[in-house]
């Protein structure tokens, strides 16, 4: 198991190190909600235009999960609507980003949060209902227990309660690819509901403005952490959500490989010399 060195957290310091986008609504939300006093689990929702979930959504996570009293950190990527003001209403603590920079920043930020407020371990729901809050204990218990890093829900190992098929055949499709590209079985790469040791997200590079999923599981496991699936249950969109916004399924079949091979290029051979190191 890798492991970070703990540093002091200056708040001066390390606002000066974000995106100048998201500086000023860091800033508020941490003179709201003050570092190093959170929960041990810190669950991070990026939300755009959730109006209509993002408030149930939050109401569904459980107060405690495999043992760990828990918080939700929304982060709201540029809405337009009253997705900040719902998220608030539900208990959440909000982070609302006045500029729409895509679901792999607003995420990034929310685990710099997560971070900020002393979190031991960091996990990720999407904001529009399509998970099942409650399986949260499953894919957090690994890394509670030792066994695991990083934790991914499966909704090929659970169900999936969608008609997609298309992107079912996408799930297979690109579970294959990611599978070969850190030489283990992966059978879900995009699973918005997801867990992991909170010093992991600092130590990997994190770049994926959108896309981060791949990201985020291939720069995990080249860098040695030990990755893990789950069941989970992926619900039908159209009972809990409004429009996808990510696109046509070609396009983002595209951008997603994309991000996928990028990230494997920029960490295979740099964690290769530093365990050599």
């Amino acid at each position: 198991m890798m492991s970070a060195v703990a540093q002091p957290f200056v708040a001066e310091v390390e606002l000066a190190r974000l995106h100048p986008e998201e500086q000023s609504a860091a800033a508020a939300f941490l003179a709201a909600y003050p570092p190093g006093a959170g929960s041990p689990l810190a669950v991070v929702i990026a939300a755009f235009n959730e109006e209509p979930t993002v408030a149930e959504v939050v109401a569904e996570v459980p107060k405690e999960a495999a043992g760990l009293a828990s918080e939700v950190i929304v982060v709201v990527d540029g809405a337009r609507d009253a997705t900040a003001t719902q998220a608030l209403s539900a208990g959440a603590l909000v982070c609302d980003v006045p500029v729409n920079r895509g679901q792999g920043a607003a995420l990034r930020l929310g685990y710099w949060l997560a971070r900020a407020r002393g979190a031991e371990v960091i996990a990720t729901l999407d904001a529009d209902g399509q998970y099942e809050p409650l399986e949260l204990g499953r894919v957090i218990e690994p890394i509670v227990s030792g066994r695991a890093d990083f934790v991914t829900g499966s909704r090929r190992l659970g169900a999936e309660l969608t008609t997609a098929a298309i992107r079912h055949a996408g799930v297979i499709l690109f579970g294959a690819l990611i599978s070969v590209l850190i030489r283990q079985r992966i059978t879900d790469p995009a699973c918005g509901v997801r867990a992991m040791r909170a010093d992991l997200t600092a130590a990997v590079t994190l770049e994926q403005p959108q896309y981060q999923a791949s990201e985020l599981m291939i720069s995990a496991a080249l860098a040695g952490f030990r990755v893990a699936e789950v069941p989970t249950t992926m619900r039908d969109r159209g009972a809990h959500a409004t429009k996808t916004k990510k696109g046509g399924n070609f396009g983002y079949g595209l951008r997603f490989a994309r991000a996928a091979i990028t990230t494997w290029n920029r960490d295979r051979t740099r964690f290769r010399r530093r365990s050599q190191t």
